[in-house]
């Protein structure tokens, strides 16, 4: 295992796959679901966006890859009758969300000023893409009476996670603070926390109400209940690791036991059950 934070291009990589690269996004579309009164969410490879029409501008929360700024601009044109680009805000480092920041060419980039810190350090992103702005706790955006708050959540799924509150919608945008219905990825060698993604998670519930739509990372648009079985499948899957280190199982152990019929349509093909339970090995100890 790497003992320093992954390169931007390292994570490309995972998420790619290299014999198809050429025509990795030849079928993409980008489709747009209503939200709110000009708020939309946009599906089309890698994370999930948002995408907020003012009377003057689009803003675009994260950027998926590079490959799809063409598309991703024609969709943002057509919901906005012709608007540019104007704010793209990043949620966090990871390539589906931020490969494509040059090639939107926005007029800015905002981002936590983690992501800023760790994106400078990998000569391989382009400098173009690079946030001009960056917050560390909490900063809030008005466009023309529209309101957006970005907050800044502790060291979870990376060290340098926002959510983006769409104020007076009622809808929030998780970033990869959701993996809706299926096992997430904690990046540890970027500064995230079992943990941490918890008790974040946990935080977000409680300043949600169940009329909240919830834009997940990663999957399907969902709720509070749906964030909630989330929550829940983090708490209770990292109970059972925990209940077997207890009984002096060793990892390989705990990892052939597995976690239960319960979680077994949480497995994908990028975090399968067993990379989960490798995650959870790696929790941080309980501190009373």
């Amino acid at each position: 295992m790497m003992t320093r934070f992954l390169p931007y291009t390292l994570i490309l990589l995972l998420t790619l796959s290299l014999p198809v690269l050429a025509n990795r996004f030849a079928n993409v579309e980008i489709n747009a679901t209503p939200l709110a009164d000009n708020l939309y969410m946009l599906t089309g490879s890698g994370g999930n966006m948002a995408a907020l029409v003012t009377d003057s501008e689009v803003i675009l929360i994260d950027a998926q890859f590079a490959e799809l700024a063409d598309k991703i601009n024609a969709r943002l044109v057509e919901l906005s009758a012709g608007k540019a680009l104007g704010t793209l805000i990043n949620t966090h480092l990871h390539a589906d969300h931020v490969n494509g920041n040059s090639a939107l060419k926005p007029k800015r980039i905002i981002a936590h000023v983690n992501v800023l810190k760790r994106l400078s350090a990998d000569e391989s992103f382009p400098r173009s893409g690079l946030p001009g702005e960056t917050f560390e706790t909490q900063l809030s955006l008005n466009f023309n009476g529209q309101k957006v708050r970005l907050e800044y959540l502790p060291p979870s799924h990376t060290d340098g996670d926002i959510i983006v509150w769409f104020e007076g919608k009622n809808v929030v945008h998780m970033g990869d603070m959701m993996f809706e219905g299926r096992f997430l990825f904690i990046d540890l060698n970027n500064g995230g926390s079992v943990r941490g993604y918890i008790a974040n998670v946990a935080y977000v519930l409680d300043q949600i109400d169940d009329k909240t739509i919830v834009v997940p990372g990663h999957g399907q648009l969902t709720d509070k209940a749906g964030l909630q079985r989330f929550h829940q499948m983090m708490v209770t899957t990292l109970a059972i690791v925990e209940q077997q280190q207890a009984k002096g199982l060793t990892n390989e152990q705990i990892v052939e036991a597995g976690l239960g019929a319960e979680w077994a349509n949480w497995h994908w093909n990028f975090i399968t059950e067993q990379r989960w339970i490798n995650t959870l090995l790696q929790a941080e100890p309980l501190t009373l």
